[in-house]
Order: C-alpha cells, then structure tokens, then sequence
C-alpha cells in the first residue's frame, strides 16, 4: 500500500560553527561582516598578544639560564664536585621551564583564530577594540552548501522510511516548485506522548535562493507493509464501540465489533475483527440493523473488501 504524507520543517544548515576565544584580550582585527564568505584556515579574529609575548620571552630566558645551569652541574657531577640529588633538581627544573614555554606559546596560538570551515559569517558579536573574556562567543560560520531540515513524522510512517529515500522538498519562498532532497538519518527514538518520531531530510543540491530558516514542506511516498484495511466510510461507531456491517455468504448483514489501527488516506485498519476477503457495508446505512438482509450494488476494485 501506498502512503503520501507532507510534514513541514525549517530548512537549516549542516553544520554550523560558533567560534569562542580561549584567551581573554583586546579585539584588535575582526575582518569580515556577516554575509561574507571565509576559507577553511583563514584568520577571522585576532586578539592583543603583548602580554603573552612578554611572558613568553621571560619563560625563554629562564629555560636557557636554567639550560647553562645544568651544563654546569653536569660538568662538576662528573668530577664529583656536586650531589645527584642536585643535579636531579636542576633537570627537573628545566623539564618545567620548557613546559611553561610550550604553554604559553600554544595560548600565543589561540590569540589568531582561523575559520573551522568554509563558509558565511552569519553572527558577528563584537567589534575590534572591545575585551574580549576567555570563553566569548565572536562569530557564527555556517555551511551553506549543504541544508537539512528535521521533521516529525507518526509512529506509523516511520517504520516505513529508509536512509536514503527520495523524498521532495517544497520551500514556500521560492515558489510552487519542488526540489529533490533525500532521508539521511532517521532518529530512533519514538516519543511516548505524541508517539511520533523525528527523520532529517538533506535537501541536495541546494536550490538557488534557498537559505537556512526557510520553511519548507517534505512529502514522503512511503510503501507500507501488508496490512488488513477497509474504507473508512465504512466504520461506523455504537456507545464508542468500533463496529463494521460485516455481509454474510447468504447476504446478511452482522454486526461485528472491530479494533482498529492506523488511518491512511480514506482507508482505516483493522487489527481485529475481520478476517481477509470479508464484505463490509459501506453505504446505506440507514434502517441497517444486525441480521437485515442486503443487496451488494456495488463493487469497485475490492474496496469493500476487509
């Protein structure tokens, strides 16, 4: 059986990268604007290193007196001139000295921030001049490339899509048309409440004009699995008991109590009541009671069959 089901969505880009300073300083260079595109590796923020070049130079200083101080020691250890325990505190000291060193110039390297990826600044949060504090949000870098769109889907349906399914993405801003996108990644987990599950849809290639937040609708054509159906005209509803007019070899109509499933289009499942082959009544309801006998006038492609 086939099943179509459109679900909206907001179109957003697959990835997207806030950029944090991991050294707190003064702005001094901020080059691009939202709206402008960066390379992979390109420098988009530098911060005041002045301070981190003083504490490196001070640390080099150390690790070369500390270097000569050893070469020292070591020579008065060969001649017996000065205890192990000496020359052990000195090597250790200088082990120190070069790690400090290392420190300070990796934090050096966080003072020039490069672009993760390639992309458009969408966010620009501060300005050349301002301090920045460790832990700051700068920029905003977004993937324009490549958008996706999550959307919701019934229980139901989602047993019935795979990854990779085509599937056509309609985005209301630029027009009627529809454009191709495909499923690449179906969640796993099934909300208890709603009973529904979330599928992410890439919309590839991505159209002209077609920007992250758009709203968009996703149709899905879906083949569902074999399962016992009946037109829904033909359900009918007693004291809240589900109920079907089923039409016996001799045509009689009996009353049969039913559980029913899922809705699909105007056909409704049946999981319990019918057995396959079944004729149900779909029309004329009116004076049918348990037992009348009935005239089949019509048959259309099994659509009355259970």
């Amino acid at each position: 059986m086939g099943l179509s089901r459109q679900r909206p969505g907001s179109l957003r880009a697959l990835r997207t990268v806030e950029i944090f300073s991991q050294e707190e300083g003064q702005v001094t260079a901020l080059p691009f604007y939202e709206g402008d595109l960066v390379e992979k590796g390109e420098v988009v923020a530098l911060l005041d290193d002045s301070l981190l070049q003083a504490q490196l130079q001070r640390a080099k200083a150390l690790r070369s007196q500390l270097e000569q101080d050893l070469k020292r020691l070591r020579a008065l250890f060969k001649k017996q001139l000065t205890s192990a325990d000496e020359l052990g505190s000195k090597e250790t000291e200088l082990e120190v000295a070069r790690s400090d060193e290392n420190v300070l110039r990796t934090r050096l390297g966080y003072t020039e921030i490069q672009a993760p990826i390639t992309g458009v600044i969408v966010r620009r949060l501060t300005e050349p001049g301002n301090v920045a504090e460790k832990h700051e949000h700068l920029l905003t870098i977004s993937d324009p490339s490549s958008l996706i769109t999550d959307v919701s889907v019934s229980e139901l349906l989602i047993t019935s899509l795979s990854l990779g399914d085509e599937v056509s993405v309609a985005i209301d801003a630029l027009g009627s048309g529809t454009y191709p996108g495909l499923i690449s990644r179906i969640y796993p987990d099934i909300d208890p409440i709603s009973r529904r599950g979330k599928v992410e849809v890439s919309v590839a290639p991505v159209p002209r004009g077609a920007r992250p937040g758009q709203f968009c609708r996703v149709t899905f054509n879906a083949r569902l699995s074999a399962r016992m159906t009946i037109p829904f005209r033909a359900l009918q509803h007693d004291e809240g008991v589900a109920i079907v007019y089923r039409v016996t070899e001799d045509g009689v109509a009996q009353r049969q109590k039913v559980i029913t499933g899922g809705r699909f289009d105007d056909r409704i499942e049946i999981l319990d009541g019918l057995s396959e082959g079944d004729l149900v009544v779909t029309r004329g309801f009116l004076d049918l009671s348990d037992g009348k006998s009935v005239k089949i006038v019509q048959l259309r492609g099994g659509s009355e069959n259970g």
